[in-house]
């Protein structure tokens, strides 16, 4: 049985539950071994970062509280849950004290925990010492233990609650999903590992004050105080070396399960700008989750803050489209326009999403389709989700049939070879964060984090659509991405249409969300001269671009048009007349040329 001190529940002003059999039944907590037992040193200075003494205005380290400088921002019925991640030194500490500050959340730290327990020698204590010195984990059942119980205090479930480097393995987080124990964000605080080892083999300790200081960074105020500074014996270079291998290690379990709630965060700048991006994250979940209560979707600040970004700095759709070959500088700047709305939709928790583009160079029905512009594309997705951590696997659909029916569309062929003989750059990417594989629910993986598909297309005969459902029904929340799908039905062997199970294989194709459109428009049954283009970057609404001539060997697109979904061919032909959508009616002349062409 884990039992609370006495002397700690005397100096908080609510009462705490005196064991683990008797907290919430909705936040149950794994036991510990009957012989250990927290301390008063663990809940003093757990309920000390929370701002819960009765009789004090001190905090535990004898500095005033700022309490009128504290903004509680949680609804009681909605309190925030956040988890935050970084490897030893990456500022997490800093930014813990700034959340803290500004949305009023209980902070938990597992660090603050464990330290206690040792700093009390109680037996837990003295047993998390020996793992700490070594530089290695304490066993997950300690931890667990502490921490579900710790959330399970009254402030922490009215005010809501920052975990602090908790859970560190997927044992862990697996424990916490068990116990619907799950938080609204899960922040990664990501710094270079050369800078990691300086801020830790130059760190300081005032073992008087408890303050951190840096023999280079952040220098003590006088002679006095840099007399008395100490090393912890967890912070030379060896120790650091080895809990950051540790902490890698750890890290790409757990944010497999946290992968649609995750964001990283780049912590190598100042703490201030690395917080600005922290409260603009929390303050649109928090708005989020307020909407979602009251029934309605809230317009996040930081979409509309992005949305005004992109259209100061997006330099506009690239011309001359039709020159064959593209540019390196127009391949890259699609790649790049698909990448980021491909990014958006993942880290908003996107699962089944797809990518339309047509430039002539990706355009099937042009002569002058080139499989390796599509190749790369595929290459720049991968790599970059896998340089965030994720294993991704990339699939191109085999044969299909059998006997004389027996073949794959002209298309892909050779698509498979292309990409395993293809530079997947000189970190070995290839075989470790990225794997070549097929369509099918037998190439789902469990250490898969995600699927990128290459062109899935049905063929004369054959339909990929059972091999897909397969795949995404054996992926479960894993994003599966299609680029540049091709699924309407086609005819069977015999000419004739299939029927049977249409319905659902156009209702199957139609579940994935469009991330990224763009189509150049033509002249009906021609590919010359571009008359406009159709552009759709998540999450962001649909663009209608007409081109322009300004002089000989000049053009421009300008913009005639959104819409809120993917216009139809009548819609276009009104956009480009100069109709309302009051007006709309069906196009006849010379712009008729656009109807039917989507």
């Amino acid at each position: 049985m884990l039992n609370y001190s006495p002397t700690a529940t005397q100096c908080c002003n609510f009462p705490l539950t005196p064991t683990l059999s008797s907290l919430s039944k909705s936040s149950p907590s794994p036991p510990l071994p009957p012989s250990l037992s927290f301390s008063s040193a663990l809940l003093t200075q757990q309920l000390a970062s929370s701002h819960v003494y009765a009789n004090t205005n001190t905090n535990i380290k004898g500095k005033p509280l700022n309490n009128s400088g504290l903004k509680i921002m949680c609804s009681k019925s909605e309190p925030l849950k956040v988890m935050i991640s970084g490897a030893p030194a990456s500022g997490k500490g800093t930014q813990c004290e700034m959340i803290v500050q500004k949305f009023g959340l209980v902070h938990v730290s597992t660090g603050d925990l464990l330290r206690a327990e040792v700093c009390a020698g109680t037996e837990i204590g003295n047993k998390a010492k020996e793992y700490m010195n070594s530089g290695r984990l304490v066993p997950d059942e300690i931890v667990t233990a502490m921490v579900t119980a710790r959330l399970s205090i009254k402030d922490a479930q009215e005010k809501g609650w920052l975990l602090d480097g908790y859970p560190r393995s997927f044992s862990q987080a697996e424990s916490l999903e068990k116990l619907n124990i799950r938080p609204d964000v899960y922040i990664m605080l990501e710094v270079p590992d050369d800078i990691l080892i300086d801020r830790c083999v130059g760190r300081r300790l005032d073992p008087v004050t408890g303050r951190i200081y840096h023999i280079n960074n952040f220098r003590p105020e006088d002679d006095e105080i840099k007399a008395r500074l100490i090393t912890r014996p967890d912070d030379t270079e060896e120790k650091v070396k080895s809990r950051l291998q540790i902490y890698k290690q750890n890290a790409e379990t757990v944010l497999s399960t946290y992968l649609n709630i995750s964001k990283k965060i780049d912590g190598n700048r100042p703490k201030g700008v690395v917080f600005k991006e922290i409260d603009s994250l929390l303050s649109r979940v928090q708005k989020d989750k307020e909407a979602s209560k009251s029934g309605k979707l809230a317009v996040s600040d930081s979409h509309s803050d992005d949305k005004s970004s992109k259209k100061k700095n997006w330099r506009g759709i690239p011309t001359r489209l039709n020159n064959i070959p593209h540019s390196r500088e127009i391949r890259e700047y699609f790649y790049d326009d698909v990448l980021q709305a491909t990014q958006r939709a993942v880290n908003d928790g996107k699962t089944r999403i797809k990518v339309e583009i047509n430039i002539p160079e990706l355009n099937p029905e042009m002569d002058v389709y080139r499989i390796g512009t599509l190749m790369e594309l595929v290459r720049v997705l991968a790599l970059s989700f896998a340089d965030d951590g994720k294993r991704v696997k990339v699939c191109v659909q085999g044969s299909m049939g059998e006997g004389a029916l027996a073949g794959m569309p002209l298309q892909l062929a050779g698509t498979r070879k292309i990409l395993e003989f293809m530079d997947w750059g000189d970190y070995g990417a290839r075989d470790t964060f990225i794997k070549i594989g097929s369509i099918g629910g037998k190439e789902v993986d469990e250490q898969d984090d995600m699927y990128i598909l290459v062109a899935p297309q049905n063929a004369v005969g054959n339909c990929i659509i059972d091999d897909l459902r397969a795949m995404t029904n054996a992926a479960g929340h894993r994003p599966v991405i299609l680029v540049n799908p091709r699924l309407k039905d086609l005819p069977a062997s015999s000419g004739i249409m299939q029927t049977i199970g249409r319905d659902k294989r156009l209702e199957y194709a139609a579940s994935f969300d469009m991330c990224y459109c763009f189509r150049l428009l033509y002249y009906a049954g021609t590919q010359y001269p571009i008359m406009g283009a159709l552009r759709m970057s998540y999450p962001y609404e649909y663009e209608l671009y007409k081109r322009v001539d300004e002089s000989p060997g000049k053009e421009k697109y300008v913009i005639l048009s959104t819409f809120a979904k993917r216009p139809t061919g009548e819609e276009i032909n009104d956009a480009f007349e100069g109709k309302t959508r009051n007006e709309a009616k069906r196009a006849t002349g010379i712009w008729g040329f656009l109807s039917g062409i989507l």
